[in-house]
């Protein structure tokens, strides 16, 4: 009698998770279609700045001669910044043993995959012209840092891709038995990527052998990725780039974005969805906490990229250092080190600030900081050349981003929150046959 009850309570549990984890799928209401068109309206904006910009070409932003490098290379490494935090949770504190994560690794690939692909895309549109960038391939010169940004991004954007797809295989053949209220098309797509599956003994080891893999291989490709992205600056002589801690200092500012982007989307998930009883209050402490150790690393690495070069005041660096702490940049600057890193870290020291909502706010702010944060990496220096600025027409000598710019910002930013609006609308947000499996579920009541 004991087995058969039991049995029964695995099968309630599984209904349940199913029932609470396909409701983002099934839910097609009016907040769900106004996000869509709002979402779509500023894509579509976005799309339409930059097809003018293609069509008049790279006189209608504010980027010049000196400043050449704007505000589209700070949404680049923006964006692949936040994508590192897919390597984090999904593979470093999965290996780790944190169980605790296992409702997160999800919304972390989305974000992962979401901010490498629109890291890639907003490099074209810097370009001017999209076509060069297959020069980039046909004239490939290994000693370019350029070539290989191209290729760890392209890489990781493969194996993230893979990692999300390896986990989702048992969803999707539990999806395509047992999800309704679908399109039978839709249920098809399910049955035809699941490949079969039927969650026998040996397809089961095949998939763990197989994430693990991925696990392992995700690490180093995601180092490079941004480590290669900061020698695109490092490797040049400019003040404010010339540093030899650009690779780890880019790569632990990255994990505070990419920390920042998650909080924010948990919240999302956690309220929109009512998956109150799965993005518990404790993930938020813990992610808060990992907000909290990432960022007091972050903080180290300011204090040194900074404290240097203002002791020694060099000719060149110690004009772009005054820029920073007293010049035209001083505000923004204290407001990122200050409000999007230090006051961050004070107020989650507290416990009740480790809560959804306040964490939410917190991660907002510093998500923003962070943006503002890149765009100071990358305009400052630019605006001191190592030769001086003379001979040429006044607005060469200062950098402000026009309408287009901002517009086609905001095309990259929109089209980041579309792929996860799409993949939270097409496969489950938290991966439904590990969170089952863990709660008990038998394997054999799972894949029925």
């Amino acid at each position: 009698m004991s087995e058969i009850h039991v049995q029964e309570d695995s099968k309630k549990i599984l209904h349940q998770i199913e029932e609470d984890l396909y409701r983002p799928i099934k839910k097609h209401d009016q907040g769900s279609v106004a996000w869509l068109v709002f979402v779509l309206t500023i894509v579509a904006v976005g799309f339409y700045a930059w097809t003018h910009q293609l069509k008049v070409g790279l006189g209608v932003t504010g980027l010049r001669d000196y400043v050449s490098w704007g505000m589209y290379l700070g949404n680049f490494v923006f964006f692949v910044a936040v994508s590192l935090i897919g390597m984090l949770i999904s593979s470093v504190l999965q290996l780790l043993g944190y169980k605790w994560v296992t409702p997160i690794t999800r919304i972390a690939e989305q974000i992962a995959i979401a901010a490498v692909a629109l890291a890639g895309i907003i490099i074209i549109m810097d370009m001017g012209r999209p076509d060069r960038v297959l020069n980039v391939i046909k004239n490939a010169r290994f000693a370019s840092p350029i070539l290989w940004d191209v290729t760890v991004i392209t890489t990781y954007l493969t194996i993230s891709v893979l990692l999300i797809y390896l986990p989702l295989i048992p969803d999707l053949a539990m999806m395509s038995k047992r999800l309704t209220g679908i399109p039978l098309w839709q249920r098809k797509t399910y049955q035809i990527l699941s490949l079969n599956w039927n969650g026998n003994e040996q397809q089961m080891q095949i998939l763990k052998k197989a994430i693990r893999i991925l696990l392992i291989l995700i690490i180093p490709v995601a180092l490079s990725i941004h480590t290669v992205t900061s020698w695109l600056f490092a490797a040049t002589l400019r003040p404010g780039w010339d540093s030899t801690i650009f690779g780890p200092y880019f790569v632990t500012g990255a994990f505070v974005a990419g920390c920042a982007a998650v909080l924010i989307v948990m919240f999302v998930y956690r309220n929109r969805y009512g998956l109150h009883n799965y993005l518990e209050d404790k993930h938020f402490d813990l992610m808060c906490k990992l907000l909290v150790l990432t960022s007091l690393v972050y903080l180290y690495f300011n204090i040194n990229e900074f404290l240097v070069p203002a002791y020694k005041m060099r000719k060149l660096e110690g004009a772009h250092i005054h820029e920073l702490f007293s010049g035209k940049f001083a505000v923004m600057f204290y407001l990122v080190q200050v409000g999007g890193l230090i006051l961050p870290i004070v107020l989650l020291l507290f416990k009740k600030m480790r809560k959804p909502v306040p964490a939410f706010i917190i991660a907002i702010v510093v998500l923003i900081a962070a943006w503002f944060k890149r765009y100071l990496i990358v305009v400052p220096t630019m605006l001191h050349p190592t030769l001086p600025i003379q001979f040429v027409p006044e607005n060469f000598s200062h950098y402000v981003p026009t309408g287009t710019e901002i517009l086609v910002t905001s095309f990259s930013i929109g089209m980041a929150i579309l792929i996860i609006t799409i993949l939270a609308k097409v496969f489950p947000v938290i991966p439904v046959w590990e969170y089952a499996h863990e709660k008990g579920v038998k394997e054999k009541d799972l894949f029925d």
